[in-house]
């Protein structure tokens, strides 16, 4: 096979999956603008709230669905979206992708309706890999100068270990995560901040927190994904404080939050920072604090439950 055949056969490649990641992007944005409005009711705690991410996150991943006569899609499916039946088992259940672009007669392959479409499409897709590529590879830069940045610090304990290169407590690394504290913390109470940043580590933030970043990279071109990831970031932070608060119990609130005050600073992309996210929020949520009775607990699992059913699964 010659090599412009080859070039022919990968832009037409690239220009499907382009094709469908931006449908994928357009169903995120659907469904993560709802899970805004839901974090908007402060009695749901962020504990729970930080699971829904979890939706449009899948979204922007997975091109392929369940399809449900009962989902939002299927509502939505009346007015604009569409599916496109990629398998088909029974005549009960079938999985899909959405497609809510609607630009081709025919799907794999691909053909468009009108010839300038594949043009629009073929352009858009090369200026699509070319920008999620750069922002990847400046994501691994990131994490080779962090990691370069926290080489010489002094072991203290356990895996933790202090930096005079940073301003605020966080852990760095994923197999073997390091608490990392800054130089001035060594004659500190470090107690509670080393509640939290153990919390980040029993719950793998840092995984999450970079998995959240690559997605996010690869749906560049859509500013509500942006957003999305900012709100994740957030919902992080004060889940993990609302864990900590279970553990010390809520008479410690004001002592967990003076300590979060001392710390105002943030981190970078691969490290989960004690002091992160707006401060005036996570400390309203500290003090706020109130420990689930198993009837609150068991009634917020089953509405996550619906919102993922009502999401996730597509027009049937």
């Amino acid at each position: 096979m010659s090599c412009v055949n080859l070039l022919i056969i990968g832009d037409v490649m690239l220009q499907e999956v382009f094709y469908w990641t931006f449908n994928m992007s357009i169903t995120a944005a659907i469904t993560g603008v709802l899970i805004m409005l839901v974090r908007l009711i402060k009695k749901i705690p962020r504990r729970m709230t930080v699971f829904l991410w979890i939706i449009p996150f899948l979204r922007m991943t997975f091109p392929f669905g369940l399809n449900s006569p009962y989902g939002l899609m299927a509502l939505l499916s009346k007015i604009t979206t569409k599916t496109v039946v990629v398998y088909q088992p029974t005549d009960d259940i079938a999985f899909s992708m959405m497609n809510s672009v609607m630009a081709a007669d025919t799907y794999f392959p691909i053909t468009y309706k009108v010839n300038v479409l594949e043009d629009i499409f073929g352009v858009a897709s090369v200026i699509w890999s070319i920008v999620s590529l750069a922002i990847i590879l400046m994501l691994v830069v990131t994490y080779f100068t962090t990691i370069y940045e926290i080489k010489d610090s002094t072991h203290l304990r356990d895996n933790i270990y202090l930096s005079e290169k940073i301003v605020s407590p966080a852990v760095y690394g994923i197999v073997k995560p390091k608490i990392i504290l800054p130089a001035t913390y060594k004659d500190r109470d470090i107690d509670l901040v080393i509640l939290h940043e153990k919390a980040h580590i029993r719950s793998f933030d840092n995984l999450w927190r970079i998995m959240a970043f690559v997605i996010v990279a690869v749906h560049w071109f859509n500013p509500l994904c942006w957003l999305f990831l900012k709100g994740f970031l957030a919902d992080l932070e004060l889940s993990c404080d609302e864990r900590v608060l279970i553990k010390i119990g809520a008479d410690r609130a004001k002592d967990y939050a003076s300590s979060l005050l001392e710390s105002r600073r943030g981190a970078s992309v691969f490290a989960s920072a004690f002091g992160g996210s707006k401060i005036r929020t996570r400390i309203e949520n500290i003090l706020s604090f109130k420990k689930l009775t198993w009837l609150a607990l068991t009634v917020f699992v089953a509405l996550i439950g619906v919102i993922f059913y009502v999401l996730l699964t597509n027009a049937g």
